[in-house]
Protein backbone atom coordinates (compact mmCIF):
# COMPACT_ATOMS: atom_id res chain seq x y z
CA UNK A 1 0.00 0.00 0.00
CA UNK A 2 1.03 3.05 -0.59
CA UNK A 3 0.70 6.38 1.24
CA UNK A 4 -1.57 8.14 -1.93
CA UNK A 5 -3.73 5.47 -1.15
CA UNK A 6 -4.62 5.92 2.63
CA UNK A 7 -7.46 8.24 2.77
CA UNK A 8 -6.18 11.92 3.23
CA UNK A 9 -8.58 12.72 5.83
CA UNK A 10 -6.68 10.36 8.23
CA UNK A 11 -3.38 12.33 7.42
CA UNK A 12 -1.52 15.21 9.09
CA UNK A 13 1.45 16.17 7.66
CA UNK A 14 3.82 18.14 10.39
CA UNK A 15 7.25 18.69 11.74
CA UNK A 16 8.04 16.81 14.75
CA UNK A 17 8.06 18.90 18.16
CA UNK A 18 9.27 16.73 20.82
CA UNK A 19 10.42 12.67 21.38
CA UNK A 20 10.23 11.37 24.64
CA UNK A 21 12.08 8.02 24.27
CA UNK A 22 11.98 4.99 26.55
CA UNK A 23 13.62 1.86 26.60
CA UNK A 24 10.12 0.11 24.61
CA UNK A 25 7.97 2.94 23.48
CA UNK A 26 8.51 6.25 22.52
CA UNK A 27 6.47 8.92 22.57
CA UNK A 28 6.38 11.50 19.49
CA UNK A 29 4.51 14.60 19.18
CA UNK A 30 4.04 15.95 15.98
CA UNK A 31 3.15 19.91 15.37
CA UNK A 32 0.48 19.96 12.31
CA UNK A 33 -1.83 22.69 11.23
CA UNK A 34 -4.79 21.11 13.03
CA UNK A 35 -2.57 20.97 15.95
CA UNK A 36 -0.44 18.53 18.06
CA UNK A 37 -0.79 14.99 17.26
CA UNK A 38 0.86 12.83 19.55
CA UNK A 39 2.10 9.24 18.82
CA UNK A 40 3.07 6.19 20.57
CA UNK A 41 5.53 3.66 18.60
CA UNK A 42 8.36 1.87 19.52
CA UNK A 43 11.64 2.82 20.37
CA UNK A 44 13.33 0.75 17.60
CA UNK A 45 11.10 2.17 15.01
CA UNK A 46 11.68 5.98 15.93
CA UNK A 47 15.81 4.70 15.38
CA UNK A 48 15.00 2.57 12.38
CA UNK A 49 13.06 5.69 10.70
CA UNK A 50 16.09 7.81 11.88
CA UNK A 51 13.40 9.91 13.25
CA UNK A 52 14.67 13.24 15.76
CA UNK A 53 13.24 16.78 16.50
CA UNK A 54 12.38 18.97 13.02
CA UNK A 55 11.62 15.63 10.83
CA UNK A 56 9.08 16.04 8.61
CA UNK A 57 6.37 13.23 8.52
CA UNK A 58 2.98 12.40 8.21
CA UNK A 59 0.72 11.04 10.77
CA UNK A 60 -1.61 8.70 10.02
CA UNK A 61 -4.74 8.25 12.28
CA UNK A 62 -7.18 5.16 12.65
CA UNK A 63 -10.12 5.02 15.11
CA UNK A 64 -12.47 2.57 15.35
CA UNK A 65 -14.78 4.57 17.84
CA UNK A 66 -14.95 8.36 17.90
CA UNK A 67 -16.92 9.70 21.24
CA UNK A 68 -18.16 13.74 21.89
CA UNK A 69 -18.41 15.50 25.09
CA UNK A 70 -20.28 18.71 24.81
CA UNK A 71 -18.65 21.43 26.41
Amino acid sequence: MTIKAINVRNQFKGTIKEIVEGPVLSEIDVQTAAGIVTSVITTRSVRELELGVGSEVIAFVKSTEVSIAKL
